[in-house]
């Protein structure tokens, strides 16, 4: 049974397909009730998607998914019930962005030697001026016959050791953090199943994470296999952390899971939005 909470999703604002209003819209016909738009390290698109929510009747909590350096890799922590106008979250953000178009051009020198020409113009074209990703280099690629689809682009030209890889320094896991506690937040380990960290590494993130204020971590999500699912609830068990679950959309063709396909947590998990007022009124609603 698909339960209609998504916390997890991402519009034109970063690397989605779809505009925050055209989110939303999918969301509502897909039932989800209760949602979150998480850009990354971008929330410019959230008063446009609050605006649209309320007009379908959507619950919805401002997000973002702020991108992370630990231990030299790149990991990704989502923040629930932020203050979209926090002083240091937007400073913070606007040196992200001038970081991000650093990168940007470095991928598409790297890419230039491998023969694909203005990639950073193509790039910048399909991300309509909002923050640059790989996922728009990745659909400059599609479009131009480099490859048959995103996913492919990153296995041939983004991973280590490929042209379009660039190593990057995000900031680090203490930093995001407290932006996140100091503007509202609810700090959320995003799809730990992609990271490969391993027993030692994992379990060490984790105790950090919690340390440092963490709240829950995904157990539920789009990349996660079911087997993952109970993985991650029997460590979030363990380490004293809430359950989240979101689909990661991105929009047709590019995205793991659509909205309003997520199933229940595993049982014993506690739901970080256990005492959200929105959860109180689905349950209300539904009952």
């Amino acid at each position: 049974m698909s339960v209609p909470i998504d916390l997890h999703c991402h519009s034109t604002m970063s690397d989605g397909l779809l505009s925050p209003e055209e989110l939303v819209a999918h969301a509502a016909s897909k039932g989800v009730r209760v949602l979150a738009l998480t850009d990354h390290d971008e929330v410019s698109g959230l008063a446009r998607a609050r605006a649209a929510a309320e007009q379908q009747g959507i619950s919805f909590i401002d997000g973002v998914e702020i991108s992370v350096t630990w231990r030299k890799r790149t990991l990704h922590v989502v923040g629930l019930r932020v203050n979209p106008q926090h002083p240091a979250l937007l400073a913070a953000f606007a040196t992200v962005r001038q970081g991000r178009d650093a990168r940007a051009r470095q991928i598409a020198e790297g890419l230039a030697k491998a023969g694909i020409a203005d990639a950073y113009e193509g790039a910048r074209e399909c991300s309509g001026n909002s923050v640059m990703t790989r996922s728009h280099f990745a659909q400059f690629m599609v479009k131009r016959g480099h490859a048959k689809n995103v996913k492919s682009v990153f296995k041939k030209y983004m991973v280590k050791g490929k042209p379009g890889y660039v190593n990057h320094e995000w900031m680090n896991l203490d930093e995001a953090m407290q932006l996140i506690r100091e503007s509202g937040g609810v700090a959320v380990l995003a799809h730990p199943g992609r990271y490969d960290l391993g027993f030692v590494n994992m379990h060490l993130l984790l105790n950090e994470f919690r340390d440092l204020g963490g709240a829950a971590i995904e157990v539920v999500t789009g990349s996660h296999q079911p087997p993952q699912y109970e993985q991650f609830a029997k460590l979030a068990h363990r380490f004293d952390l809430k359950a989240s679950q979101g689909s990661d959309y991105h929009g047709p063709g590019m995205s793991y899971m659509d909205m309003g396909r997520l199933p229940a947590l595993p049982a014993g998990c506690v739901p970080v939005w256990q005492d959200w007022p929105e959860a109180s009124q689905l349950q209300a609603s539904v009952s």
